[in-house]
């Protein structure tokens, strides 16, 4: 399911969003302010962001750009060409203006969803709700962001790619020995329950388990 955060300070243009949204089975995040929403996306990580330029705190300008690697629709009254071409220039990836059809708005949010999916998409693992994009070279879990260190980051890549399957501790070792030189048989239980924790705290499931006699296996 893809994430959509709304960032508008109109509860009810907001409420509408979030209902039309939800229909089409979208997950939604909510923020009322530029403050708000910056403290939003510092916690968890959407998919795509809807943002409304008139904002209290900080203004959605400001907003757009504290925003990486996450396609933007700015939804907003303001009008004139020269806005819409400064926002695409600061990194929106749409512009639609006030009052809306909802159609539209759902087709352009399509579309951006496939665009930013299409090139990215052999640099995204996925499995359930753990999410490593090797080209921002980010790290969630339930759309919350997770920080690892350069040798989780390996081992999780290494799970990722397979899902499921038990890895013998030497396979590992050998597979991120390119990445981590430095991490060894004796360390790597170490690094794995480091790594384990990180997730569980980020979304509550344990996703890393032990396989007596081989190694570990991510649970799918």
């Amino acid at each position: 399911m893809k994430t959509i955060a709304v960032i508008d300070d109109d509860i009810h243009i907001g409420n509408f969003l979030e209902e039309l949204l939800r229909r089409e089975r979208y997950a939604v995040l909510r923020a009322y302010s530029g403050t708000e929403a910056v403290l939003l996306l510092e916690r968890q990580r959407p998919d795509l962001v809807l943002l409304d330029l008139m904002l209290p705190g900080l203004s959605g300008e400001e907003v757009l750009a504290k925003i990486a690697d996450i396609p933007v629709i700015v939804v907003s009254a303001k009008v004139g060409v020269e806005s819409r071409v400064n926002l695409l220039l600061r990194g929106a990836a749409d512009y639609l203006e006030k009052p809306f059809d909802s159609r539209e708005l759902l087709a352009r949010i399509a579309a951006r969803l496939r665009e930013s999916a299409a090139p990215g998409l052999a640099n995204v693992l996925e499995s359930g709700p753990l999410r490593l994009n090797q080209t921002a070279h980010t790290v969630t879990a339930g759309n919350v962001p997770v920080h690892l260190t350069k040798t989780e980051y390996a081992i999780l890549k290494l799970f990722l790619q397979n899902s499921g399957q038990a890895i013998a501790k030497s396979v590992i070792l050998d597979r991120i020995s390119a990445d981590t030189p430095d991490c060894t048989e004796s360390s790597l239980k170490i690094h794995v329950s480091n790594l384990r924790k990180k997730l569980r705290d980020a979304d509550g499931q344990d996703h890393i388990e032990s396989v007596w006699g081989i190694g570990f296996k991510l649970n799918p």
